[in-house]
């Protein structure tokens, strides 16, 4: 009966022995509070736990803007009412014709431009509408700025023919010369009397662009 018993008693010991070596074996396949990470894929890296996160950047204030700059507006063309006329006629003549300067003076107190043809037609008086056909343009000078101080001239040659070489002119008194600037619609009366053609296809005038004095 003493044996039963110790035989017993030995048995539960090695199968006590054996559930100890078996927990054992399990606990060294995986050691507790160790984590597993997936290897990065190709081009990526994972960052350093020594490493820290780059300081975050302020971004720097607004430049205040430039002040706004404006260019002054250069002269303007030159307007009827700041000049006067006069004409100059030692330009001479031939087979019938004469040449004389057209000259327009500013007097205002602006610099002005006069830039182009102007147009000139025979009037009958200071206030009457135009005799005859306007004055035709000879394009043979350029045009060019022509930049007036005050008290400046600028000048246009004017060619008059002689009414009397047409015998279909139909001839009328005039008393001078209507001036309208480049690009103005108000005009200069130049007084001076001449005889004019009230036929309008006789073309007794001819025009240039304004050149410097």
């Amino acid at each position: 009966m003493r044996s039963q018993k110790t035989l017993q008693a030995i048995a539960l010991s090695t199968a006590g022995v054996a559930a100890v070596l078996l927990l054992a074996s399990c606990g060294l396949g995986q050691p507790q509070g160790q984590t597993t990470t997936s290897p990065a894929g190709p081009g990526t890296g994972s960052a350093s736990p020594s490493q820290s996160a780059p300081p975050a950047t302020t971004a720097a204030p607004p430049s205040s803007a430039a002040p706004a700059t404006t260019t002054p507006a250069g002269p303007g063309l030159c307007k009827a009412a700041g000049l006067s006329a006069a004409t100059d006629a030692t330009g001479g003549g031939a087979a019938g014709s004469v040449y004389m300067k057209l000259n327009l003076t500013n007097t205002g107190s602006d610099p002005c431009i006069l830039k182009g043809f102007p147009g000139v037609s025979l009037a009958a008086d200071a206030a009457g509408g135009p005799i005859g056909a306007a004055a035709t343009r000879d394009e043979s000078v350029p045009v060019t700025d022509v930049l007036l101080a005050p008290g400046q001239t600028g000048w246009a040659q004017l060619r008059y023919t002689q009414a009397g070489n047409y015998t279909d002119c139909s001839p009328v008194d005039a008393a001078g010369y209507r001036v309208y600037p480049p690009e103005d619609t108000e005009s200069l009366f130049l007084a001076q009397p001449t005889t004019a053609c009230s036929n309008a296809d006789i073309k007794l005038l001819t025009i240039g662009a304004f050149q410097p004095a």
